[in-house]
């Protein structure tokens, strides 16, 4: 940490104003070290005063009409599309993630604010029910409403800067619930520009504050208990610390997976085979395999083993390796050295117990080359925890009984995808697969944003997706109506 210099830092947001504290940090370049940006830190009086300001205002914005808090998303949405480009190029150049998936990642942002404006309009409608079914009921009609548990905690990690810090804000705006964002260290700077345009709208003073406050400084602000709702995205361990913590309050965790992608024996065209392989080779190697959908185990049915196996390690060697501000760039760097030098442990762990290196294996810097290897032992770590780098193994099973109960064979439970053509296997994966979500006909990197997404076991608990996440910030509260005509 250093003291604010000549260069100005990056402000932080407290209660929707620009603010800049005593110290500041650098963010720096993943691929060549660069700094991108200073960014100051608040005091403690500062994160006190986002706090006071959330708590002030959390009835008065619970208050306010749909209308106000759907035009501020709308808003957000249209500023989001009109800057795109320079957004895009900021999250690549803080993050390392190739700028064609940064692109990609603006444009769901995009929709994500869109969708929840679109919910602000139509949540919370109220349910009516009489309650004349029972003769102690008569002349009475409940109405049950939902409204927001208190201000939210918004916890987001360093792997998609904008569009999960966007599925945190988003849903708290439409609900009426007063949210402070803390961004990752690594990755602040397009929190803070996310900022900007909040500022742009007439939500009420306390109602968003983003604040980069070190990661050590943490326990005090989870804790506050003027906090009630925790949303948080990163790993179990974290995750789970997080809520051992505070267990009165009402927290969503967002955690890790080790996903795997099943091909079947009846995915065995040529054009099947080769759908399959672009989708696991693309989305093994995605943002560096840093998502925690990122296809990392591939269970293949013996009939088609070998012709698979044959297209993945052809299209994991075409991926482009480079600078991630590079149009033509597949994978880019992780978001550290750390990180990267991490990989390649777990992948020299695999190898020394017996694992199969096909291709990659090799660390520059940053950069960790695609990789493929079979014969995984059980007792390594790349087995049973979360890659987070661009590595996926290859496995051989007899068919649907034996790739099931190996999807199942893990203490995470995110999201699977089931490549079959069978709709009575489709169900069955539904039916069994101990996980949040089970594709079907493609990987289990799919995510649409509007719909539910999160996991169970170590991958968490709760669910975003725009209205979902609404219904996890409020609560029902019933009114009923005495002496009534029905």
């Amino acid at each position: 940490m250093a003291t604010a210099g000549a260069a100005q830092p990056r402000a932080f947001w407290v209660a929707g104003r620009p603010v800049t504290g005593e110290e500041s940090f650098e963010v720096t370049s993943s691929w060549d070290g660069s700094v991108v940006g200073t960014v100051s830190v608040p005091t403690d009086q500062q994160v006190e005063q986002a706090v006071a300001a959330a708590d002030a205002v959390q009835y008065d914005f619970a208050a306010t009409p749909a209308h106000v808090r759907a035009a501020a998303l709308d808003h957000v949405s249209r500023r989001l599309a009109e800057r795109a480009e320079e957004i895009a190029q900021l999250i690549t150049a803080e993050n390392g993630k190739p700028v064609k998936w940064s692109r990609g990642e603006v444009g769901r942002a995009v929709s994500v604010f869109r969708f929840a404006a679109e919910e602000a309009r139509r949540f919370n409608g109220g349910e009516a029910q009489r309650l004349d079914t029972d003769p102690g009921g008569v002349g009475r009609l409940a109405l049950t409403r939902r409204f927001p548990r208190g201000p939210v905690l918004g916890i987001a990690p360093f792997n998609f800067p904008l569009n999960l810090v966007a599925h945190k804000v988003a849903p708290a705006i439409a609900v009426g619930a007063p949210i402070i964002v803390k961004p990752a260290p690594a990755t602040p700077l397009t929190a803070l520009l996310l900022g900007e345009l909040l500022a742009e709208t007439e939500l009420p003073e306390g109602a968003w504050s983003v604040l980069t406050v070190p990661n050590d400084r943490m326990p005090s602000l989870v804790q506050d208990p003027r906090l009630p709702v925790i949303s948080f995205t990163g790993s179990d361990t974290v995750g789970y610390a997080i809520t051992d913590s505070v267990p009165r309050k009402h927290v969503t965790l967002e955690l890790g997976g080790n996903a795997a992608a099943v091909v079947l024996a009846d995915w065995s065209s040529d054009a099947d085979l080769d759908w399959a392989a672009t989708r696991i080779a693309t989305f093994a190697n995605y943002q560096g395999g840093q998502s925690c959908i990122s296809v990392q185990r591939v269970i293949v049915a013996d009939a088609v083993y070998d012709a698979l196996a044959e297209r993945v390690l052809a299209k994991v060697r075409a991926q482009v390796t480079g600078d991630p501000a590079d149009d033509a760039t597949d994978v880019g760097p992780l978001v550290s050295e750390a990180a990267a030098a991490r990989v390649a442990d777990w992948v020299d762990d695999a190898v020394t117990k017996g694992a199969k290196l096909l291709t990659g294996g090799a660390r520059d810097g940053a950069s960790y080359a695609p990789t493929v290897l079979t014969d995984l032992p059980g007792d390594s770590v790349l087995a049973t925890a979360e890659a987070f780098g661009p590595v996926l193994s290859l496995h051989r099973v007899s068919g649907p009984d034996e790739a099931f109960a190996a999807v199942n064979d893990s203490r995470f439970g995110l999201q699977a995808g089931i490549f079959t053509h069978d709709i009575q296997l489709a169900f069955r994966a539904h039916r069994e697969l101990q996980v949040g979500g089970v594709i079907i006909g493609d990987v289990p990197s799919y995510r649409a944003d509007q719909m539910p997404y999160g996991g169970v076991k170590d991958s968490g608990t709760g669910r975003e997706g725009i209205r979902y996440a609404m219904s996890d910030y409020t609560y029902d509260r019933v009114l009923v109506l005495t002496s009534l005509d029905l």
